[in-house]
């Protein structure tokens, strides 16, 4: 069952024929992620930033199901009157990308899959998990203290730096988390499952994948082809499983050149 999403619209501007471009998170990320690629891209585009379900400020639910996910975006589509857009996803939101775009793929122009295969994952965020539960039994007091509780489990401060991003005051001033962890964690086997859908996208498509990463490897790549047989890879060189966040001018450069030269 959909729901009611949280988004940020960047509006219509001036003289523009290109499609609107709806960007999708990644695990733990939300809309606020994406604010300076947005700022780009709006010069020339709408853009939706959008905050899938247990993320930003969307409803916390029961259910990761990505045909639930991809309904929910499906429907800030409606609300907003977008009849067809370019669509890129990372992580989890890239397989919600695509599963949006095999089930209805006369509303996605084109695709852009960011640093993730049309795979099942082996359960790989233990650590992340067990940061966000010591987080809540130490309640921090500041955002310095909140990421000395996660070095005890993650030792990369960039991804202490980026699961912050979530930490949030509550009434009483009471650092917590705005993510629905217990629904999150219950779903987790959806989220490492593969996408949904039976069929393949035809339309163009870019995926993004980083240097350093392990999520798509060769082994990969043939089902890449045979779900989205137009499938360009691009490597971000430098660049991990965050490599919007990582290397953002070498993103948003790969992704203008695959707008501009797949119109």
């Amino acid at each position: 069952m959909s729901i009611e999403l949280h988004y940020a619209d960047s509006g219509i501007p001036e003289q523009t024929d290109a499609p609107p471009l709806i960007v999708l998170h990644g695990l733990f990320g939300s809309a606020d992620n994406w604010r300076s690629h947005a700022k780009h891209w709006r010069q020339t585009r709408r853009v939706v930033t959008v905050d899938l379900r247990n993320h930003g400020r969307s409803a916390h639910v029961a259910g990761m199901h990505y045909e639930d996910m991809a309904a929910d975006v499906l429907g800030v589509m409606d609300h907003l009157n977008i009849q067809q857009c370019d669509l890129l996803g990372h992580s989890m939101g890239g397989k919600v990308a695509m599963t949006l775009a095999r089930r209805h793929p006369e509303r996605v122009v084109r695709l852009i899959v960011a640093d993730i295969a049309p795979i099942a994952y082996d359960h790989g965020h233990d650590d992340i998990f067990r940061a966000h539960r010591l987080v809540e039994d130490e309640l921090p007091e500041s955002r310095k203290e909140a990421d000395e509780v996660m070095a005890q489990v993650i030792d990369s401060r960039i991804t202490r730096q980026f699961l912050a991003t979530n930490l949030i005051r509550d009434d009483q001033g009471i650092l917590g988390w705005r993510v629905g962890l217990d629904f999150i964690e219950e779903g987790y086997s959806n989220i490492v499952a593969p996408p949904g859908g039976e069929t393949a996208y035809e339309g163009p498509t870019l995926v993004l994948k980083g240097e350093h990463s392990d999520y798509i490897t060769d082994d990969a790549l043939p089902l890449i082809s045979d779900i989205m047989p137009q499938a360009q890879v691009h490597t971000i060189e430098g660049a991990g499983h965050w490599l919007h966040a990582e290397q953002p001018e070498a993103f948003i450069r790969a992704v203008d050149d695959f707008l501009e030269t797949s119109r």
